[in-house]
């Protein structure tokens, strides 16, 4: 187990407790079959697109997305919102990196809602002289310009949701470091929309501190070694023996609609590495199991892939 830089009872985390209310409140109602494969076209969709805008180059589109976010909360209706902005700091959380507030939004009606904070990393300027600080500040800019980006388009979502007045709309955005050592920093950013019903999805940011570099889940293993199948094939197990465990628990893995069934992670997967080290696989609301179950992680253990770790 690696050394944590920082003291993680100075670290608050933000309002998990709240999203678990939330997904409670909206997501007890089960979906008819034609409504999950909806949704299940929808999200590959979204991942497609995903993918997609990840290979841009961000950074110059940072511009243009603070300036959209200006318009999105000037055309906010006067309906007594609270709006607040803010540069405040949160407790520096590594050596290298930290994380401020860049902006705050908060609007409240009788129809709407919206808690969102907009995290920005930032390098600190004391680093040791091997410590790629031109890298490393080329990363968390393109990081800062994706979440700006990803904020922007809920937010512009939210507002023209209230404009056509289509009735109920929830949005919450937070962020929480989930760990940081001396050689990996790892953001969230977790994203909850609800209507008649709530999605919960999460986008994480990896950063190799030694290289400077975002990591990517194939940048963790050996060069041409087959990480997807011994990772898949241990999720499979996992899902196996926590539907064994309880009757509540299930995962899209031996059903009859085939489409659904989960069979490989993708290069693509969301991931982060743990406090122990450990690679930790994590699924959307909706991708690989029941939606009441939310979002869904698996950590593997570290002698399934001990053999291709750098």
């Amino acid at each position: 187990m690696k050394e944590n830089i920082i003291n993680y009872k100075d670290f608050k985390e933000p309002s998990e407790d709240e999203l678990k209310s939330l997904q409670k409140e909206y997501l007890e109602p089960r979906m008819s079959e034609e409504q999950l494969n909806r949704l299940k076209l929808k999200m590959e969709e979204a991942k497609r697109e995903n993918r997609k805008d990840r290979n841009r180059t961000r950074v110059t589109r940072l511009a243009a997305t603070a300036a959209a976010l200006v318009i999105a909360f000037i055309a906010l209706p006067n309906m007594s919102p609270t709006i607040a902005y803010a540069m405040e700091k949160i407790p520096v959380i590594g050596q290298f990196v930290k994380v401020v507030t860049f902006r705050d939004y908060e609007y409240e009606d009788e129809q709407h809602r919206a808690d969102v904070e907009i995290p920005e990393l930032v390098v600190e300027k004391e680093l040791q002289e091997a410590q790629p600080e031109e890298i490393l500040e080329n990363t968390t800019d393109k990081i800062n310009a994706e979440i700006q980006e990803i904020t922007n388009e809920l937010l512009n979502e939210f507002t023209n949701h209230m404009r056509e007045e289509l009735g109920y709309k929830e949005l919450i955005v937070k962020s929480e470091v989930l760990v940081t050592t001396q050689e990996y920093f790892t953001l969230k950013l977790s994203c909850y929309q609800g209507e008649a019903s709530g999605y919960v999805w999460n986008y994480f940011y990896t950063i190799d501190l030694i290289s400077g570099e975002r990591l990517q889940l194939k940048d963790i293993f050996v060069e041409g070694a087959d990480y997807i199948t011994p990772i898949s094939e241990n999720i499979k197990e996992q899902m196996r023996n926590r539907m064994a465990q309880d009757e509540n628990v299930y995962y899209w893995l031996d059903d009859e609609i085939e489409e659904l069934n989960f069979k490989a992670i993708s290069e693509e997967t969301s991931f982060y590495i743990n406090e122990k080290d450990n690679v930790v696989i994590s699924f959307d609301q909706g991708e690989v199991a029941a939606m009441y179950l939310g979002v869904v992680e698996f950590e593997i253990p570290a002698e399934v892939l001990d053999d291709i770790r750098k």
